[in-house]
């Protein structure tokens, strides 16, 4: 399996074995750079974040652009992940937000991830994306009585400072109301819901953000991975196996499937995790019932290496977690068969049914655990969703095109602050390893 830590270039790689690949027949690849081409922006990156930037810098500013994609749309992260449309990016809490910078900052980001789940529901309804969005509701399970308090000091915490009237912010459910009305899980010590937030199928999502793309006139370059990348005179050469791209600016939106060494500007600034996902067979009737899974609301619990779930439209339980630490050891069935266990202690009755489906996928983290759209000198970059980008990606292009299009941002360090190195960047395995020991423990007995 590609590595963005050990392999120099992510092309020639297959898709993922992904439920999502099973509900969608791809469409044939469009065809790949060739010779000498010319752009005014050029964007690496054909996931959603490179997809929806090249929209709004054609719809917003009329904007040339050329998406330049390395294998075919839907291989990278876009198309792994679980479908979660969340209010939130990075793995700051608001209350640490405000520790960090100030209340008005953390109002400021706040809002930015509203208008971004937002922005994701306004465009599958513009554009009419058959792309299944679920029930509203994101599910926050407390895995412990400690986990139960963080989460109504988190709920009071929206409550009280960040809510507006057109929001209902966060809403408390205990645990015997949440295992009767929601979902019966055996490990739930309550829950908080945020009432924005959604699950749909992804990879629909994005050939949905495709097309969008292409009916603007926009260039997307599949089987087109930027081998080598020369600043000079004031432009951007990319070259790629068949051709070469010369643009006046650049966008970065690769993100975690950016390979180790490709920019200055973000080169030992992010840290690939692998996650992996399994998807059970459907769900009888009867088994619905036993496991007392009433709602298609999207979940998440609050253990350091969390566990994400949700029930898809045709009643199959997705489940997910961490997987290797290692890109070599990602096929280990060993990762699955952990996700499995920790699904049979959530939902006791569904030990025995059947995975369908078992596949990963990088995300990637920052150094301060938060996202960065930033923009300087003509190129630009959006990293760092940490696994939750399935909505911010969308405010982080619209952002993304404004600044290229020479537009001043919100004065956020979202926007405003660069990404920060890695320090003993060669360790980043080590310490992740480390860390998931540690976090283990503390998900144990902490």
């Amino acid at each position: 399996m590609y590595d963005p830590l050990i392999n120099s270039h992510p092309n020639n790689q297959t898709f993922a074995p992904s439920y999502w690949a099973s509900t969608q027949v791809l469409p044939a690849p469009t065809a790949a750079l060739s010779g000498r081409q010319q752009t005014d922006v050029a964007i690496v990156g054909g996931g959603f974040t490179g997809l929806l930037t090249a929209y709004y810098l054609a719809t917003e500013f009329n904007i040339d652009c050329h998406v330049l994609e390395a294998n075919q749309v839907g291989f990278g992260a876009s198309a792994r992940n679980a479908g979660f449309v969340l209010k939130g990016s990075g793995r700051l809490g608001y209350a640490a937000m405000t520790k960090r910078w100030d209340l008005a900052t953390t109002k400021g980001i706040y809002d930015e991830f509203t208008q971004a789940v937002a922005r994701v529901d306004g465009l599958i309804k513009q554009h009419n994306i058959a792309c299944e969005p679920q029930e509203a509701g994101y599910l926050k399970v407390a895995h412990n009585p400690k986990a139960l308090v963080t989460l109504q000091n988190a709920a009071n915490y929206i409550q009280q400072h960040l809510a507006s009237s057109q929001d209902s912010g966060a809403e408390f459910i205990s645990s015997q109301d949440f295992r009767s009305q929601y979902l019966d899980h055996h490990q739930a010590f309550g829950a908080l819901r945020l009432k924005d937030g959604f699950g749909l199928n992804p990879l629909k999502l994005l050939l949905g953000y495709k097309d969008m793309v292409q009916n603007q006139g926009v260039t997307i370059s599949e089987q087109s991975c930027v081998l080598e990348w020369i600043e000079e005179g004031g432009k951007h050469r990319l070259i790629t196996d068949k051709g070469e791209l010369i643009a006046n600016k650049v966008i970065m939106a690769g993100n975690a499937y950016t390979p180790k060494r490709f920019n200055p500007r973000i080169d030992d600034k992010f840290l690939p995790i692998l996650s992996n996902v399994i998807v059970t067979e459907p769900l009888t009737a009867q088994e619905l019932a036993q496991a007392g899974l009433h709602t298609h609301q999207v979940t998440m619990d609050t253990r350091i290496l969390k566990y994400y779930y949700r029930l898809l439209p045709d009643n199959r339980l997705l489940f997910g977690g961490r997987g290797a630490v290692w890109g070599k050891d990602a096929a280990n069935p060993v990762y699955g068969e952990r996700l499995k266990m920790a699904l049979n202690k959530c939902f006791p009755s569904l030990t025995n049914k059947a995975v369908a489906y078992n596949w990963t996928g990088w995300i990637a983290a920052a150094m301060d655990d938060m996202p960065h759209v930033y923009s300087k000198g003509g190129v630009g970059y959006s990293l760092g969703y940490c696994g939750a980008g399935v909505s911010f990606s969308s405010q982080a292009a619209y952002r993304l095109a404004q600044s290229i299009a020479g537009e001043t941002l919100p004065n956020l360090p979202l926007y405003q602050q660069p990404l920060p190195k890695f320090p003993f960047t060669q360790a980043r395995r080590l310490g992740q390893w480390g860390y998931y020991h540690y976090g283990w423990l503390k998900d144990r007995f902490g």
